[in-house]
């Protein structure tokens, strides 16, 4: 996308004016999700990739990198449903195998 069409869809979409788009898309240039050359943005991170990214840092950040934390803070909260359960014992069970 070039960068035009993107200052136009900030603008639109979250009102955003034309300056801080470009300091957001350089800051997200220089963290490497993003590339800019030639007035033509590119995404680096997928969408997947970008979630992954945000899951593995509030664990270490939250939960000092303890996913078994995570899972027993949010159980002691809400009870989980045995399809809940069962679809995160095959999860383990998965990576095991994998």
């Amino acid at each position: 996308m070039s960068t035009k069409e993107l200052v136009d869809l900030c603008a639109e979409e979250l009102h955003w004016k034309r300056t801080t788009t470009y300091s957001i898309l350089k800051k997200l240039c220089e963290k490497g999700f993003f590339k800019m050359e030639n007035s033509v943005v590119t995404v680096l991170v997928s969408k997947e990739e970008y979630i992954a990214l945000q899951s593995e840092k509030f664990v270490e950040e939250i939960f000092r990198g303890s996913l078994p934390a995570l899972v027993l803070s949010f159980g002691s909260r809400k009870k989980l449903s045995k399809a809940e359960i069962d679809q995160l014992q095959a999860i383990i069970d998965g990576m095991k195998e994998g």
